[in-house]
């Protein structure tokens, strides 16, 4: 068992490692695609400013110096440039020469284009340029911005979807990679899931080995004794050995009811018959079915029922089997049990406290406990027999009562198990 923990581990650092690599990479990717982003835009903004600098070439159109271009270009917004040009300009000529300038750059999107007067103080001409691998064709005006000097205004309104179309690669390449990740870490944690089920159903095997084959083996015993000719005359032997075989016998008988019980729940077919039940009567009914393992353990049983309504309509026999469960592994868990058990009255719910002065448990096994086959360790080895299945079953027949359980408990302090069904 001892290997069989230091191999999980091993499995589970292995898997922590590659989630973080994992992890590490997505990062980076999301990294690099902000970086080609940014690039992006940045060359759309060069291509533009190179565009206007042909325009001015071709039209003479400027009466400053090109060689500070970027200082001619004032941006009000990301979509729009307003280019500092002298008047009168020929429109045609404009329209003309900007379309070869801007495709020659390589800007293949919609542009919307107005020439401003400051004299006028208002566009004096508009136009939109429609690009051959743009199926838009809706005219988008410009925003009027009224200025002290003359300017063309040039305004890209499909500027962001024109630069993710030119990352397609990146994009796509990019959702390919976190595809992969994201298949990578599902294969992880359905290996490891698939590993944890394959421990736990090998434990479950040794378990369930180890509990059948004592009894076996002591009724085998008995019966061998009994089959001496000898026997008949030493009837207190003979009752003795009886008794073993009735003993041993319950036991199993139990212990397979419990198997059959889950299996059956475990089914999902888990029908409710409820009836109006008093959780008083059935706590001390379950206690009285634990009778033999108090007279052995030696157990104190405490009682605080404070609920003023214990009354309510719940499946009484699924009650009992839960309320069994609870208080048994309270007094298997203990040395010297002493338990507690008290109800109490919540808005809308029955509480049910089961509370032990065991070894307690850590917050690591608490999350566990609920899981079919689980069992408390305590320095690598189990605190009690039994098949783990137990506690599985409490938590399916609160739940099918649309009730909750919880645990309270740490390393030395003991365990409090509490249980609330609705009452309504």
């Amino acid at each position: 068992m001892h290997r069989l923990n230091i191999r999980s581990s091993a499995v589970r650092f292995g898997i922590f490692a590659s989630a973080l690599v994992i992890a590490v990479i997505l990062v980076f990717q999301l990294l690099w695609l902000d970086k080609v982003y940014r690039f992006e835009q940045k060359q759309f903004d060069i291509s533009v400013l190179k565009s206007v600098r042909g325009l001015y070439e071709d039209l003479e159109i400027n009466l400053y110096n090109t060689s500070n271009l970027s200082q001619l270009i004032e941006r009000p917004a990301k979509q729009l440039y307003l280019a500092r040009i002298s008047l009168p300009v020929n429109d045609d000529s404009l329209v003309s020469y900007l379309q070869y300038e801007l495709e020659d750059f390589d800007i293949f999107t919609n542009c919307s284009v107005a020439i401003y007067s400051a004299t006028n103080n208002q566009f004096i001409f508009t136009n939109t340029l429609y690009s051959a691998a743009n199926s838009d064709r809706v005219h988008n005006s410009v925003a009027l911005l009224k200025r002290n000097y003359n300017y063309i205004a040039l305004y890209f309104p499909n500027r962001q979807r024109y630069i993710f179309y030119e990352m397609n690669f990146w994009i796509v390449s990019t959702l390919v990679l976190v595809l992969m990740l994201i298949i990578s870490a599902a294969s992880l944690y359905f290996f490891y899931r698939q590993r944890s089920l394959n421990e736990i159903q090998k434990d479950f095997v040794e378990n369930f080995t180890h509990e059948f084959k004592t009894p076996v083996a002591t009724i085998a015993l008995a019966a061998e004794t009994l089959e001496n000719k000898n026997m008949a005359d030493k009837p207190g032997k003979l009752a003795v050995y009886a008794g073993i075989l009735k003993y041993q016998a319950a036991y199993l008988q139990k212990q397979i009811e419990r198997l059959l019980q889950f299996s059956y729940i475990d089914s999902g077919r888990l029908h409710l018959e409820k009836k109006t039940t008093d959780m008083h009567l059935l706590v001390k009914e379950a206690v009285m079915n634990l009778e033999p393992l108090v007279r052995e353990k030696n157990a104190e049983l405490q009682f605080k029922f404070n609920a003023p309504q214990s009354v309510f309509t719940a499946d009484r026999d699924y009650l009992v089997i839960m309320i069994t469960n609870l208080v048994e592994n309270a007094i298997k868990f203990s040395k010297h049990p002493v338990v507690t058990i008290s109800t109490m009255n919540k808005p809308g719910y029955f509480v049910l406290t089961v509370a032990d002065n065991g070894p307690g448990i850590s917050k690591k096994q608490i999350k566990k406990l609920f899981v079919k086959f689980y069992r408390v360790r305590n320095n690598e080895e189990y605190s009690a027999k039994g098949f783990g299945i137990g506690l599985s079953f409490v938590k399916k027949i609160i739940q099918a009562h649309k009730g909750k359980i919880t645990v309270e408990s740490s390393p030395g302090t003991g365990t409090t198990f509490i249980a609330a069904l609705p009452v309504s």
